[in-house]
């Protein structure tokens, strides 16, 4: 093994026996990097930070306008619930009203129809006793319409009427009967 070694040992030798010149290649290529990287920001006009800054700034604004966005839909859903509430309230005391004028009807309605009772009460009673008074009186009315009917040609002269008959009880006899 020894040989093999020895093979490969010029090469190992040759690379390390200059460490302070490989690190100075490696800086080298390193400070090229950033100067190339450098001068493609300058020559394009940006920056991957500044486009960062730009976007997460952009992002701010578009989130701060949703959220006034938002606020403003709030605030006229706030508006619209407390229209339909008031609405609401006053369908209420509408509906209120509504019903202490029917309640007041209805009392109403009652007292009328107590009072319809009553009249149709009394006026069955005026037509009981009118009916007794009429079958308790004699028949003096149409006793003396056959005599004058009869006598009138003979013994009464024109324009006389007998006694006690007026054409006021004869008409109450006609629409009574």
């Amino acid at each position: 093994m020894p040989e093999l070694t020895s093979r490969h040992s010029p090469s190992f030798a040759r690379l390390g026996g200059h460490p302070i010149a490989i690190g100075a290649v490696a800086l080298a290529l390193v400070l090229l990097g950033i100067g190339s990287i450098t001068a493609w920001r300058a020559y394009t006009g940006t920056s991957p930070e500044t486009d960062r800054v730009v976007a997460t700034r952009q992002l701010q604004a578009r989130t701060a306008q949703a959220s006034e966005q938002l606020v403003e839909k709030t605030k006229g859903l706030e508006a619209t619930q407390q229209e339909s509430i008031d609405q609401l309230q006053v369908v209420q005391d509408q509906l209120q009203t509504v019903r202490r004028l029917l309640a007041a009807q209805q009392a109403d309605t009652r007292k009328l129809s107590e009072q319809v009772g009553t009249l149709t009460q009394s006026i069955d009673g005026l037509r009981q006793s009118f009916a007794s008074t009429q079958a308790s009186e004699p028949d003096d009315a149409p006793a003396p319409r056959k005599r004058s009917a009869k006598g009138s040609a003979k013994a009464k002269p024109h324009g006389i009427k007998p006694h006690g008959v007026t054409s006021a009880s004869r008409k109450r006899g006609k629409t009574q009967g």
